[in-house]
């Protein structure tokens, strides 16, 4: 039997992860998924992050972003998004990537936040 943490840890070795300071530089030009809940995303988000908490990401994210653009994934600590990001490269999208350290680490790096 698999724990939790070999779940996340086999994902993680089949997505791209990004630093904090990686997805800084992408802020422009990524959609930033946060797939935490939304007591958690109304306490603080990245700015015009789009909210779909991880239990409702395969039924919701066809209709907010197409298949071809660049998405960054983020959770509090990387787990929830890592495992997001396994699940829509399955779904077809094929450039997807999970905030390695999460929201919390980009705003120990200094990342904009909005509440």
């Amino acid at each position: 039997m698999k724990t939790g943490t070999d779940l996340i840890n086999e994902a993680k070795e089949r997505i791209q992860e990004v630093t904090p300071q990686q997805a800084l530089q992408e802020q422009e030009a990524a959609v930033f998924i946060d797939c935490r809940e939304p007591n958690e995303y109304n306490l603080g988000h990245i700015p015009g992050a789009i909210l779909i908490p991880r239990g409702q990401l395969e039924q919701n994210i066809e209709a907010q972003v197409p298949r071809d653009r660049r998405i960054i994934l983020y959770c509090a600590s990387g787990n929830r998004s890592a495992l997001g990001a396994d699940t829509l490269q399955q779904m077809g999208y094929t450039n997807v990537a999970s905030l390695a350290a999460g929201f919390r680490g980009w705003f120990e790096a200094g990342g904009e936040v909005e509440d």
